[in-house]
């Protein structure tokens, strides 16, 4: 685990078998950590996205 990440117990099983399933979510783990941070513009439009009206209807 990421130091600062939050643990997870409440990811889904995708898988019965829990090696394939701990392998899964470690693939997963690794992108996301190999992804760059979000840029101040891309946060903007992210936060635009959900504080519109249509959206919170829809939530």
């Amino acid at each position: 685990m990421t130091p600062g990440r939050p643990a997870r117990p409440d990811r889904p099983v995708r898988f019965t078998d829990p090696a394939r399933d701990a392998a899964y979510w470690a693939r997963v783990d690794a992108i996301v950590d190999a992804a760059p941070p979000f840029s101040a513009e891309q946060r903007a439009v992210i936060r635009s996205a959900f504080h519109q009206p249509e959206a919170r209807g829809a939530a």
